[in-house]
């Protein structure tokens, strides 16, 4: 795969700084349309009643509001969905309750089990009269074949391929290292599921590390979010937008924006991430997150290559007193990304940031709750090629409820891992420290 190491990060921290601290609230949006000053005030007040004071629900929200695209929506019901197994069966729930219009975007689309599962029930939905509309990444589905792709448009379901690898097939610029890393689910225009989970039975395993049938006892831990309300649509706007910008053939005409109900308590913005120096919206909104933080930040990611603002950022937190616990993998499918991500222990771990392995998994979570407030749930890892060159989405939730859950899956997976002692990292043998160090220089294509 080509590089993306001529892509560079955007100074955030002088962006954050420059945007004032605003004393009005928030914009917030519902089924109705954007509420009142006075609602909003009164939403973000109560959400404040119920935690400690931070800045998270304060100086952040500005942040994004003038940042991202997508408004922070009312009314919404996130439903956590830990590991692969609940995330499929949720899904072929939510597919098989299908009435209008199914869209699908993702990184791998394998032809597994799994795959040819999801596959199948597409196939039915659409004789049924239920349009599906797919779009696949050409480098992460690499080894799917072309006909089951062409299986499914022979059904009349729109199949489309991200920048192909094979440039007579591209549209537009051929641009391999540009990739769609999103994994979004939109049913009827009224629920969505995002996450990491792929479609691949890699990730249909139990944590008890049941043996798989194909895969032997490599069972990997994910995390997505189901949400239902109005926010919805602003899922639904990504998916269409990939398709418009792909040049995708023109989609039949279906009710993707129903009319938007309320459907629980839940504070959402859908965070999208697409490449270019003025987009790079995850990371502004991982570097924001951590920089208001003023009680506690538990970060869970798969692919963590943090840069000079991620670390500073991190360690910073910790000078200030956050309670800064961070779960990586023990072992990895990426052997580079790995090593040149443990290269930074010795730096975050002097700062007072705890970090932990986990120990029987494939970690492939992108997670974070801060404050005991603030979630997110996506397909964002903290490296270069993440912020810089792919096509990613986040969903950032609002809610004491929601975020109390994360603390727990959290804490459960804090059991599964092996916490990295300082004294016992500085001591450990010369090779494994050439490793990382190697593995470091590429830092910037990982």
């Amino acid at each position: 795969m080509l590089s993306c190491g001529c892509a560079t990060l955007p100074d955030a921290r002088s962006t954050i700084g420059a945007i004032s601290d605003e004393e009005g609230p928030p914009a917030i949006s519902g089924p109705r349309g954007r509420v009142s000053p006075a609602e909003s005030k009164r939403i973000i007040n109560k959400l404040k009643q119920q935690v400690s004071s931070t800045n998270i629900l304060h100086r952040h929200i500005s942040v994004m509001e003038l940042l991202s695209p997508s408004p922070l929506v009312k009314g919404n019901k996130a439903t956590l969905l830990i590991d692969g197994e609940r995330t499929y069966e949720a899904m072929f729930r939510a597919i098989a309750n299908a009435r209008d219009h199914i869209n699908f975007e993702t990184f791998i689309f394998a032809d597994d089990r799994i795959g040819r599962k999801l596959s199948d029930l597409f196939l039915l939905k659409q004789s049924e009269g239920v349009q599906v509309n797919v779009i696949y990444d050409s480098v992460g589905s690499i080894g799917t074949p072309s006909s089951f792709f062409q299986r499914l448009r022979d059904a009349g379901i729109m199949v489309l391929e991200f920048n192909p690898i094979n440039p007579l097939k591209a549209e537009k610029k051929w641009r391999i290292t540009r990739r769609d890393h999103r994994k979004i689910l939109v049913v009827d225009g009224r629920l969505a599921i995002t996450g990491g989970v792929n479609i691949s039975q890699v990730y249909s395993g139990e944590l008890s590390g049941r043996e798989d049938d194909e895969k032997g006892k490599e069972v990997w831990r994910d995390t997505d979010v189901q949400i239902e309300g109005p926010v919805v649509a602003e899922f639904q706007k990504l998916f269409l937008d990939t398709w418009k910008r792909q040049e995708g053939p023109e989609l039949p005409r279906r009710d993707y924006f129903p009319s938007p109900a309320t459907q629980g308590d839940d504070l959402i913005r859908v965070v999208g991430n697409t490449p270019g120096d003025a987009n790079r919206t995850t990371y502004f909104m991982y570097i924001s997150a951590f920089t208001f933080a003023d009680n506690s930040i538990y970060l869970t990611n798969a692919y963590f290559v943090p840069d000079k603002q991620t670390i500073e950022t991190l360690t910073n937190a910790a000078g200030r007193g956050v309670d800064v616990k961070i779960i990586l993998p023990g072992k990895s499918d990426e052997a580079m990304a790995f090593y040149s991500g443990r290269y930074y222990y010795s730096r975050l771990l002097k700062a007072g940031v705890k970090i932990y392995e986990q120990k029987q998994t494939v970690l492939h979570a992108k997670t974070a709750v801060i404050d005991g407030v603030w979630s997110t749930v996506g397909s964002t890892n903290m490296d270069y090629w993440s912020f810089a060159a792919n096509d990613e989405v986040n969903a950032v939730i609002l809610g004491r409820d929601f975020a109390v859950e994360m603390e727990n899956m959290f804490g459960r997976d804090l059991t599964e891992s092996r916490q990295v002692n300082l004294e016992e990292w500085e001591k450990r043998p010369l090779y494994p420290r050439l490793r990382e160090w190697f593995a470091h220089l590429f830092s910037h294509w990982l």
